[in-house]
């Protein structure tokens, strides 16, 4: 990945709210489960670690994440660890919805154009 890509992913996460914590047992099988469940509805998604209770400090928790999981680990700030993989399947849903979009606004484009041309000649 490059720090160019690194960097958007970063803007992108910084309006996105932690999907869960991590405490005092640390990364579990558990938690991999949980993350791994949430890549199939994300790509990009931040962890919150409880710093006072965590048996390792975040950077080695997302060390583990990233090994356990095979996702990139963003940034990691402070207690905030923001991960990303890139799932294909929401990538090809993403792309048929905008392609619903634009078909819908072409369509009401010559609707509208149709509407301009009647009232135009209809007088």
């Amino acid at each position: 990945m490059t720090s160019k890509e690194r960097a958007n992913l970063r803007a992108e996460a910084n309006g996105l709210d932690p999907i869960f914590q991590i405490g005092k047992e640390g990364v579990t099988e558990a938690v991999i489960a949980q993350i791994e469940d949430t890549f199939n509805t994300r790509e990009l998604f931040k962890i919150k670690v409880h710093l006072e209770t965590a048996p390792e400090t975040p950077r080695e928790m997302a060390v583990k994440i990233a090994e356990a999981t095979g996702c990139d680990v963003i940034q990691v700030i402070g207690g905030t660890i923001v991960v990303f993989r890139i799932n294909l399947i929401l990538r090809q849903k993403e792309a048929e919805k905008k392609k619903r979009q634009k078909e819908k606004a072409r369509k009401e484009a010559l609707e509208r154009r149709a509407e301009r041309a009647r009232k135009k000649y209809s007088r």
